[in-house]
């Protein structure tokens, strides 16, 4: 099948991601046009220390109006290569940096209507190195020991689609590295 891309209008152009729409030649000769999250591509971290714990935050996310408990994660800067935006964003949601970065995978976040790509890296050998947090994130820290995240992540207690699926990532990591 051949979907062309014929041209792509920006309809909005936030801080954080625009918004284009894309027309598209179809396979079938038929026209149509595509809304597109057009977003930078991201980063999200299992940050796990020495005593088996990972670190969470929990913040206010707009989409539902109330705190979620996430990884850290973040977006990553023009030109900042994945591993890079790791140790950043690490460094600038938990105060730690981590002596090991080891990426598992990544995964488009939702492909049918945006194109970020998020990579995931497991964290540990964390230290204290504090960077400034972005003057808009107000972030609560959160320990809790690995097999509890899991057991919470099973029972529907979290409910962050890149923290569910970094988990999944982590636990494919691990059964293959024993």
């Amino acid at each position: 099948m051949k979907f062309e891309i014929v041209k792509r209008d920006v309809a909005y152009q936030g801080r954080a991601f625009g918004v284009q729409q894309v027309h598209f030649n179809l396979p079938n000769g038929r026209h149509k046009v595509y809304d597109l999250v057009d977003h930078a591509d991201s980063i999200s971290l299992l940050p796990l220390d020495d005593e088996g714990n990972l670190w969470f935050v929990r913040q206010y996310r707009v989409g539902v109006a109330d705190e979620l408990l996430e990884l850290p994660a973040g977006v990553l800067e023009a030109g900042e290569d994945p591993l890079q935006g790791a140790g950043r964003e690490l460094r600038e949601e938990i105060g730690m940096s981590a002596a090991h970065l080891t990426r598992l995978g990544g995964f488009y976040l939702a492909a049918g209507y945006c194109n970020e790509f998020m990579t995931v890296f497991l964290a540990h050998g964390l230290t204290p190195d504090p960077l400034p947090q972005d003057e808009d994130e107000f972030l609560t820290l959160v320990k809790i020991p690995l097999a509890q995240a899991l057991t919470m992540a099973q029972r529907g207690e979290i409910e962050d689609a890149k923290t569910l699926a970094a988990l999944l990532l982590l636990q494919v990591h691990q059964a293959t590295n024993r």
